[in-house]
């Protein structure tokens, strides 16, 4: 193989290599182009999408503020409760007293 006959293969390697990224940069162009269309379709999926997180927003807020509101219910029960087994507590004492008491002179 001579110089010349080096030189033309080269040239033909570069040329079809030139060729095939031209025809896949088309294809790919081809494939993801975007129109009018697609990128109104785009802007509605958006504009849904951030609707849709804001909803999400408003609802963990709500969450929120409702579990507060449960757990100030439940501690306020918490406190009724103590306090009526507190006075059940004394009231049975009371009650043994005076049974005793009752007891003690009959």
């Amino acid at each position: 193989m001579d110089r010349t006959q080096l030189i033309i293969i080269i040239a033909v390697v570069l040329f079809a290599a030139f060729l095939l990224g031209w025809i896949l940069r088309w294809g790919y162009g081809s494939l993801n182009r975007i129109n009018a269309a697609n990128m109104g379709e785009i802007d509605d999926l958006a504009n849904r999408l951030h609707e849709a997180e804001l909803q999400k927003d408003e609802a963990e807020q709500l969450l929120h503020d409702r579990e507060w509101e449960l757990k100030n219910k439940l501690a306020q029960t918490q406190a009724e409760l103590d306090a009526a087994m507190a006075g059940l507590g004394e009231a049975r004492r009371e009650v043994d007293h005076l049974r005793t008491t009752l007891e003690e002179r009959g």
